[in-house]
This record gives structure tokens, C-alpha cells and sequence, in this order.
């Protein structure tokens, strides 16, 4: 079993970056003061080309990941479009992803509409459209592959850990994490991982992803928009993000914790190998991180 002092990811949670959280001081419920470390959020303006497409809330880290993430999640860069720069100017805290040739993204703009998403939960209206054609591989996933992922990633030291108010998303392929993104929105983590995956050309097929969010509508086309068949979550579904998942066929497992967990969709996909009496129980918490 991987742990995670031996886990070796790629990309990992940066919970010492002093960049990414500060000291508030305040009082508690008896009146004594108290000072936590809290999680920074910033604004990072997107552009396409020479087009301002919007500003998202986050904690900072990766700019340029999510930026394409986020344009691909969105519909608005595709996966065959040669992108020529990429080019992050933290003094203004923009990035701009420039293409060779000119997308359609002012006719996306129009239908932009608000999602149920953390942060600036924005989607577009044809992305339920680009679900059409979606066919996902029928990687098969071990159950003890999934037990493993989720006692590694749970106790992996990361932001969350050390000041909460976050999410988690986490790339892997069968018990090894590859990536884990950090964010103040869900999505915004998610579309990091898409964003790395298409930097480095990743195939999706054979992977994993597992994410400490709800499983929403959103967060299951988008996985299933990056190709992945497989989505996991230690949080709950959403109805909506159960039929999405079902229609695509996309294993969807969600309330992953210490022993149990709940397939709602791609049951197929399973290879029960493990004894779930067996696995531990979830442990309990850490607490986080006091300042000092």
C-alpha cells in the first residue's frame, strides 16, 4: 500500500508556501484571541487571445494550468488547437493563452451562465452539447486500487490540512497519485489537473480522478469531457450529476471513506478485490495548523 510519506507526486499540495496563506488574528466563542492561518485568495484574469474571457478567484499556484484548463473545460480551446504561448504576468495577475488560429469564443460568451460551482462557477451552454459523440474507455478500476488512493491522498499534508476552506482534485492511475491540485473552488482545481494534462499531453484513458468536492453536474462533464472514466469523491452526488454520469457511462463513486463507498453509475467498470472489512477505518482528523 502507498502512504503518504512514500507517495511520489508529480505535482503535490504546497501547504508550507507562505505565498498561498497568512495569519489572521480574531477572538473565539470565549472571547480569548486566537490567530489561524487562513488560505489566500486572488484574482486571475483569462485571456484568449486578444479576448478578456473572465476572472477567477484562486489561491495563485499554477496560473498558467488553469488558464488552460478552464478554456478547455469550457469549450472554448480545443484539444486540437495548436496554442502558440502562454504567457502569466503576475504584476497584473493575468494570463493570456494565444492560439494560431482564432476561436469561437465570443458565441460562447453569450450563453455564459451561472453553476452551483465554489468561487466563479461558470459555465457555458454548450458544454452539455459537448458531451454528444463522448465515448470513455472501459478501463477497468480495482476497488483496492481506490482504497489505497483515498488513505494515501487523506493523509497527505496539504492546504487543506493546514487551514481548510479548500479543495482538493488528484490525478492518478491505479493506486499512485500523480497530481494533486489544490483551490478555493472546486473547479478551479479540477481545471489545473485538465490544464497539466494537456501541457503534458497526458493520455486520460487509464486514469483516475479523485476529488474531495460534490459531485455535481459540472464536475462530471467535465471529467468526462477530459476523457476520464472514472470519477471519485469522498463527498456526495447531486441527482443531476448521477443522470450525466449515467448517459456518458462514467463510473461515478462517491461517500469514500475509511470502508465504504457508493457506485452510482459504471458499475462495470469495478473489480471488487478487496474485502472492505478488511481496510482500515478512517481515521480521525488532524487537527489544523495553529499559528504560531
Amino acid at each position: 500500500m502507498a502512504t503518504a510519506q512514500n507517495a511520489s507526486y508529480l505535482i503535490g499540495p504546497a501547504p508550507d508556501d507562505p505565498r498561498l496563506t497568512r495569519i489572521v488574528t480574531g477572538t473565539d466563542q470565549s472571547g480569548a484571541a486566537v490567530s489561524l492561518n487562513v488560505v489566500e485568495e486572488r484574482p486571475l484574469t483569462i485571456y484568449l487571445n486578444a479576448r478578456e474571457i473572465v476572472t477567477a478567484m484562486t489561491i495563485g499556484d499554477h496560473p498558467t494550468y488553469l488558464a488552460l484548463g478552464f478554456l478547455l473545460n469550457q469549450g472554448m480551446l480545443k484539444r486540437s488547437d495548436q496554442v502558440t504561448g502562454v504567457d502569466y504576468d503576475a504584476e497584473i495577475e493575468t494570463v493570456v493563452v494565444r492560439t494560431r488560429v482564432q476561436t469561437d469564443h465570443e458565441d460562447k460568451l453569450a450563453r455564459k451562465t451561472r453553476t452551483s460551482g465554489c468561487a466563479v462557477g461558470t459555465v457555458f451552454g454548450d458544454m452539455m452539447a459537448g458531451l454528444d459523440g463522448v465515448t470513455l474507455p472501459d478501463t477497468s478500476v480495482r476497488t483496492s486500487d481506490l482504497y489505497n488512493l483515498s488513505h494515501t491522498i487523506n493523509r497527505t499534508p496539504s492546504l487543506y490540512l493546514a487551514a481548510g476552506a479548500i479543495h482538493g482534485t488528484v490525478l492518478c492511475k491505479a493506486d499512485q497519485p500523480l497530481i494533486y491540485m489544490e483551490d478555493v473552488g472546486r473547479h478551479n482545481a479540477v481545471d489545473k489537473v485538465a490544464g497539466w494534462m494537456f501541457s503534458e499531453q497526458q493520455d486520460a484513458g487509464d486514469k483516475v480522478l479523485y476529488t474531495t468536492g460534490r459531485l455535481t453536474s459540472e464536475m462530471v462533464i467535465k471529467t468526462a469531457l477530459m476523457g476520464i472514466p472514472t470519477l471519485v469523491s469522498r463527498s456526495g452526488f447531486t441527482a443531476w450529476g448521477v443522470e450525466i454520469a449515467q448517459q456518458v457511462g462514467l463510473t461515478l463513486i462517491g461517500r469514500m471513506k475509511g470502508q465504504r463507498f457508493v457506485c452510482l453509475s459504471g458499475e462495470h467498470r469495478l473489480i471488487r478485490d478487496a474485502d472492505p472489512a478488511a481496510q482500515p477505518p478512517e481515521p480521525q482528523k488532524a487537527g489544523r495548523k495553529a499559528a504560531t
